[in-house]
């Protein structure tokens, strides 16, 4: 049968099916209009602000309204909204017993790795870490914003393959809001910086096997170990970073000066303060202990709690405790994971139909529009999958892993991290898309043109 055959035939043996990927698709959609959402809570906080009677009927409905329309353009709680209406659609279609039944089932463990692992990675001592280690790259550079911004851009992201592309992400992203993003550059290099971030975090986590989620979804099933990936996507991702970003750096070159120009003296108390060295390394011990113990919740919890506690013990080396962010970005991506159970029944048929170069570009275009994650766990599950054809979708899932915040689990983490410096509206998909479309381009054709040399 055809590609359509198949799926009108789901449709028919379930209609469920269709109703669940209709309210996908909704939240979809609703991500494309958070930013209007924002716009009109603004509005109502506007008219709010020019009311005498703070106390009236009137404000109070003002106030109901701006929080609600603020709410609905929250990025990270869209799709934990339309759960429900999945959830009332399943208990219709299927009975509550078995939606409740799902919801027991859903694995839930990367969210909670993620929350645990940002939670850790924004900390003081992994930020100046992180900021020590690339230092040496941004100094050979003169330490400008330029320098830092292709230190980080560059090892900043391949550090990903090592400590996992959450906590790099992270660690990017808080870096680029202090070396870039606090400098007020323009809109166009915001978004091009942005779009350049969450492909190359994509794609930085390919030199290993155990760090990227689209990556560790197959690597076990498909027999790639850490040499596999490294020969075969490892390099080719370095060259398709290195490109890219060096590529944006001359685009920006000009702006990049002017913003030298506005670098300001920061011999702050929190800059001659030392670290002691056994504080950052209890930190890298926790964060091992997430890394290793990443698939196991019953030690990724109690270990986020001995290292609240270790932080209350060792304060005055600690930022404040901030886990807002991680916590939305959890339930972003456990909502994510919940809509993403019902969509093999169209993602896998149309994987199981595509060539080489057509499957690559299909699951690039697919990534943008669910967890990359989602794609190759599904790639696995095709039967008689050729070396070449898995090659292709892993290339595919990784290279579109820029291109919306849905697209690759970390993305969450880098846009809640970096949105205050976007303005009132917050993050603009569009903007992000553009962005991100020019290297993922560039990173795509590395994969692709130099597919021949691998070893897998």
């Amino acid at each position: 049968m055809s590609v359509g055959q198949q799926l009108l035939s789901s449709i028919r043996a379930d209609p469920f099916h269709a109703v669940a990927t209709g309210i996908f698709l909704c939240a979809v959609i609703h991500t494309f209009l958070a930013s209007y959402f924002s716009a009109i809570g603004n509005r109502f906080e506007n008219r709010l602000s020019k009311l005498e009677d703070q106390e009236s009927k009137v404000a109070d409905k003002l106030r109901f309204r701006a929080t609600f329309f603020h709410f609905m353009g929250e990025v990270e709680v869209v799709f934990g909204l339309w759960v429900i209406p999945l959830l009332i659609a399943l208990s219709l279609f299927r009975g509550v017993e078995s939606a409740m039944g799902y919801m027991d089932h859903v694995d839930y463990r990367e969210p909670i790795f993620v929350t645990a692992i940002m939670i850790i990675a924004a900390s003081r001592p992994i930020l100046k870490l992180a900021e020590n280690l690339l230092a040496g790259m941004a100094n050979l550079g003169g330490a400008t914003p330029g320098a830092w911004t292709f230190s980080i851009l560059t090892g900043g992201t391949i550090l990903g393959s090592l400590i996992t592309e959450p906590a790099a992400m992270t660690i990017c992203a808080l870096l680029l809001g202090q070396r870039l993003f606090a400098l007020a550059p323009s809109q166009k290099l915001k978004y091009a910086t942005l779009g350049l971030l969450f492909v190359n975090i994509s794609v930085g986590g390919t030199l290993t096997h155990f760090a990227a989620p689209p990556v560790v979804m197959v690597a076990s099933k498909w027999g790639w170990g850490l040499g596999d990936m490294f020969f075969t996507f490892g390099w080719k991702a370095v060259l398709g970073i290195s490109l890219s970003t060096g590529i944006y750096a001359l685009i920006f070159w000009k702006e990049f000066g002017m913003l030298k120009e506005r670098v300001a003296m920061r011999g702050d108390d929190d800059r001659e303060r030392r670290i002691p060295f056994s504080v950052t390394c209890v930190h890298v011990g926790f964060m091992v202990w997430m890394v290793v113990m990443a698939h196991h919740t019953a030690l990724v919890i109690p270990g986020l709690l001995f290292y609240i506690a270790y932080t209350m013990a060792t304060e005055p080396h600690q930022n404040d405790l901030s886990i807002r962010s991680p916590m939305l970005v959890g339930f972003f991506l456990a909502a994510l994971v919940v809509h993403g159970g019902f969509q093999r029944w169209w993602i896998e048929p149309v994987l199981n139909h595509l060539g080489e170069w057509p499957l690559m570009l299909g699951a690039t275009a697919l990534t943008a529009f669910n967890d990359n994650a989602a794609i190759t766990y599904l790639a696995s599950l095709v039967p008689d999958f050729g070396a070449a054809l898995k090659y292709a979708v892993l290339a595919g899932a990784v290279t579109g892993g820029g291109l919306t915040v849905i697209a690759n689990a970390p993305n969450p983490a880098g846009q809640a991290l970096l949105r205050r410096y976007f303005g009132k509206n917050g993050i603009s998909p569009l903007g992000l898309f553009l962005g991100a479309i020019g290297p993922a381009i560039i990173v795509g054709l590395c994969f692709m043109l130099l597919r021949g040399i691998t070893t897998i």
